[in-house]
């Protein structure tokens, strides 16, 4: 008899939980890693997640540790689903752990601040390992729906054809529809860029703009994201599918996304740290918005709506101001 998949998922936030719920769904024996004992023992015992899924009671086959050691022997996937500017530093204390073999798997949607690196470059980087054992979760994954399973579509991406679709086979379930791709640049910048358009999305409802600013917004952002995926050597496809237009719709459409809900606070009239005050959770965007704008210079693609986003929330500049600069930009051909 073959042994149960194992999976540990450094992370004990409401998207890593809401995955080590599919896992658990789809079979896998889930080592959660937490920081603080007090939600561990809450997650052993009381088998629910207080701090962020208090209603949803957990698989029994989810265990909880604040052991890193603990977490990581044995595991056939490594999850990681911390803030992207924290990776690398948690990473640099858990890769001696790491078992051998394992595949390490990014749920983090964000580029690296300083190095402009994507996600799965930097566990490559500091873990040691090839590209072939790394793996990417990403497309329209609003946490509360999932861990609530309701039906959902994503996309895990690995260089290596055969992981991503041992991947795929470890955590399908009825509800969570995986579908393999192996253009992990692609499906990282994707789930990077939809952070920025749902913040710039957000800030235009905020501002009591309408459905038509939406929809323009959300075309042309997507148009951004792919001219520097492109760029990049991401295959242009990626970016109509789940990673790319799937992702982008559900962040800029609901009130569940912590970037949409940054930006409409924004738009408001709340200062950034009056915003990062009232937000509980990490907001990608608000980072990653600086990163993504660093590699478009690198690579000479034109985004507009990124850097209106970086002005606003790095530069201070007043939305109305920044708006008026955007749709004021000389007319050119659509698809350009």
């Amino acid at each position: 008899m073959t042994r149960p998949v194992k999976a540990t998922v450094f992370g004990t936030g409401s998207w890593g939980t809401a995955f080590a719920i599919v896992l658990a769904d789809a079979g896998c024996e889930v080592t959660l890693w937490g920081r603080r004992q007090e939600l561990v023992d809450a997650i052993n015992t009381g088998r629910t997640n207080p701090d962020y899924f208090p209603d949803v009671e957990l698989p029994e086959n989810i265990r909880a540790t604040t052991d890193p050691a603990r977490a990581a022997a044995g595991a056939d996937f490594t999850v990681l689903a911390v803030p992207s500017q924290t990776l690398r530093g948690n990473l640099a204390a858990w890769a001696p752990l790491l078992a051998p073999d394992t595949v390490l798997v990014s749920l983090m949607k964000g580029i690296e601040l300083g190095t402009a690196k994507r996600m799965s470059e930097v566990i490559e980087e500091v873990a040691k390992v090839p590209a072939e054992r790394i793996a990417v979760v990403t497309g329209p994954n609003l946490a509360p729906e999932i861990a609530a399973r309701q039906p959902a579509a994503s996309v895990v991406a690995c260089v290596d054809e055969a992981v991503a679709q041992r991947l795929q086979a470890a955590c399908h379930t009825p509800y969570f529809r995986p579908y393999t791709s192996t253009d992990v640049i692609g499906c990282e910048l994707g789930g990077a860029v939809k952070n920025v358009i749902g913040l710039a999305v957000g800030i235009a409802d905020g501002m009591g703009l309408g459905d038509n600013t939406k929809g323009s917004l959300i075309t042309r952002g997507l148009a951004e994201a792919t001219r520097l995926g492109v760029a990049m050597g991401a295959d242009p496809l990626t970016f109509s599918g789940l990673a790319g237009l799937g992702d982008l719709v559900a962040t800029c459409s609901s009130p569940l996304s912590r970037n949409h809900t940054f930006g409409t606070n924004l738009g408001r009239g709340m200062t950034l740290e009056e915003t990062i005050a009232v937000t509980r959770q990490t907001a990608e965007g608000v980072k990653s918005c600086q990163s993504v704008a660093d590699l478009a210079r690198r690579y000479g693609i034109d985004m507009p709506i990124t850097d209106t986003v970086v002005d606003i929330v790095h530069h201070g500049k007043p939305t109305l101001v920044a708006l008026k600069e955007l749709m004021g930009r000389s007319a050119k051909p659509e698809r350009r």
